[in-house]
This record gives structure tokens, C-alpha cells and sequence, in this order.
């Protein structure tokens, strides 16, 4: 058994009080893994709260909880803070990382590129997600894959493989998900649910900043913007952006798809989108970002203009020099 997993095997089998997080703006992953390690310390018969500082998405309001997630930390420490799909300690966000440094923490990621920030760090940037990881740590607890838990850890899945889509769908997850629907997981319910989550302000949206695309490089880079202007027009919030990078990623001739949201008016969160053996991690992690192979990001402590023109300096310097060693 791998070392890092059986310490974590061993931590909650021995001690009563969790405090859950994941990073903020949580995704699919992050919310699902926080769910599935929530049903996983219920069945334990463990004290838990399940925490993130930006709360529940609107869009996976339809995933049922073990326990609410809250905002606010409790006024009581717990004995360990189990951290979810969290590159590095600033991820989970401020209130998390004053808690990282006086509570005994257990890091549970798949990031490349982590730190190992906590007392007891399990990374496995092989995993296709953290759901998959908190799965096995289920497996091993002779916890039964089915009902909620089961939904919880195919959001996890799904979301991080782009719905098998992308390169980390390995043959493990692909059992790993023929499992739980034998386990009697509606797939096809709760892919509507995923799915079907759009309002026609987000079409909107999307409609707009696709509409306004950039290609770069004679078509190898594909760039979209995306302004607060734009976001106060449509009346969508960053929430409603989640995926607009994919869609650049598809035209046929790009091998990067950049997306840059303006957070603030000097903050500007990037992402970087690849297919094969484009490593957009690489570039990310130039730029003081993370991630994984072909799906990385960050922020920039810049404007628009000049985080867009740092970023594809940066991508146009990777794929050139690909283009030589070649």
C-alpha cells in the first residue's frame, strides 16, 4: 500500500474531529471530493465540518451533502484539517492558510508541482482527480460505493476528465466509474444534472467572448478575454466562465487556448488548455501558476493588456521552441 495513503488510513481511523477543505472558487472536483471524504468520515461515525471560503457553486447545488458547507470557520479548532485539490497552501484561501500553520493537516492532492504543505501530504499528479484518490481511501475503509457517495465521486471524476475526454482518463478510472454504476449509480441522471445548469445570461456570455477570439501564431494559440465590463453587462458572475477555454481549445489548428478573466482591475486569472504532449503546466508554473499536463492556470498581478501580452510571450516561446528541437 502506498505509504502516504495508509498514514492517511491511519490518521482518521485514530482521531475524532476533521475541518474539510478545498480550494476557492471550488470545481467539480473540489466539491465532490469534499462530499465524498464527508460520507467517508460519516460512516466513521467522526465529527466533521465541511468548509470552503467561497461556498457552493449555484451550479452543483444539486449534489447532495453529508453536511453543509459552510463559510465561516468554526470557533474551535479541529484536530487535523484534511485539505482537498489544493496546489499549494494560499489555494484554499486566507482564512485556510492561518489554519494550515497551528492545525495538523493532511494534504490530498494531484497536482504537479505541490509543495507538500502538510503534515502528511498523499500526491498522486497520476490521478485523474482527487475524487478518484478519496474513492480508493473509501475502497480501503470497506466503505461501499453507492448512493451519494457514489454521485460525489463521479462529479469529481467527470469534471477533472472533461467527461472522458481528456488525456488523464485512464483505464483505472474508466473501472473505477464501471463500478459505481454497477453499484446502481444513474449515470444518466446525474450527467443532466451536471449538464443542464445553464441560464440564458450565461449563453449570453459565452456568445460574447467567443464572438471576440483571438488566434495567434498563425492559428496555434487561441485567446479569449473576459472583462468585468462584459460580466456586469450580461449579469453572469465568474461562475458562469467556467469551460469557455474548451471551446478555443477545439478549433482545429490551436495547440494553447488562453482565457483571461479580469478578476480585478490588476488581477487577472489565466488559463492554459492543451491536448498530448503541450505541456501547459510547464508554461503555467513559469508564470507563478500550477496545474496539470494539458490544463494549468494562475493569476497575474497586472492589467488586461499586460497580462495578455506576458502570456503569450510565454506560450509563443514554448511552442517555438518545440518547433526547433523538432
Amino acid at each position: 500500500m502506498n505509504k502516504n495513503l495508509e498514514q492517511v488510513l491511519t490518521t482518521i481511523k485514530e482521531n475524532d474531529h476533521f475541518l474539510v477543505t478545498s480550494h476557492i472558487n471550488p470545481d467539480g472536483d473540489a466539491i465532490g471530493a469534499m462530499a465524498a471524504m464527508g460520507y467517508i468520515l460519516q460512516s466513521l461515525q467522526k465529527d466533521f465540518v465541511l468548509f470552503n471560503e467561497s461556498g457552493l457553486p449555484q451550479r452543483l447545488a444539486w449534489l447532495k451533502l453529508p453536511a453543509p458547507i459552510t463559510q465561516e470557520l468554526p470557533e474551535t479548532d479541529p484536530q487535523w484539517l484534511i485539505v482537498l485539490d489544493s496546489g499549494d497552501s494560499s489555494r484554499p484561501g486566507e482564512k485556510i492558510k492561518d489554519l494550515i500553520g497551528r492545525v495538523k493537516t493532511i494534504n490530498i492532492d494531484h497536482h504537479l508541482g505541490n509543495p507538500g504543505f502538510g503534515l502528511i501530504n498523499w500526491v498522486e499528479p497520476q490521478s485523474s482527480s482527487v475524487g478518484e484518490m478519496v474513492a480508493r481511501l473509501a475502497q480501503k475503509l470497506d466503505i461501499p460505493l453507492q448512493g451519494a457517495l457514489a454521485e460525489a465521486i463521479f462529479l469529481s471524476i467527470a469534471s477533472d476528465t472533461g467527461g472522458f475526454s481528456f488525456g488523464n482518463t485512464t483505464p483505472e478510472v474508466l473501472e473505477l466509474t464501471a463500478h459505481l454504476i454497477r453499484q446502481g449509480l444513474d449515470y444518466a441522471q446525474i450527467n443532466a444534472q451536471m449538464q443542464k445548469q445553464w441560464s440564458l445570461n450565461k449563453v449570453k456570455l459565452h456568445g460574447h467572448v467567443l464572438k471576440n477570439a483571438e488566434l495567434h501564431l498563425n492559428g496555434q494559440i487561441g485567446l479569449i478575454t473576459i472583462t468585468q465590463e462584459i460580466l456586469k453587462k450580461t449579469e453572469t458572475t465568474i461562475e458562469d466562465c467556467e469551460g469557455l477555454v474548451n471551446y478555443i481549445r477545439n478549433i482545429k489548428s490551436v495547440k494553447v487556448a488562453i482565457s483571461l478573466r479580469e478578476d480585478e482591475p490588476d488581477k487577472i486569472k489565466f488559463s492554459l488548455r492543451s491536448y498530448g504532449k503541450i505541456d501547459v503546466q510547464q508554461m503555467a508554473s513559469g508564470l507563478g501558476g500550477g496545474g496539470h499536463r494539458n490544463a494549468s492556470g494562475g493569476t497575474l498581478e497586472m492589467s488586461l493588456t499586460q497580462a495578455k501580452e506576458k502570456i503569450l510571450d510565454t506560450v509563443r516561446g514554448y511552442l517555438v521552441g518545440i518547433r526547433i528541437k523538432d
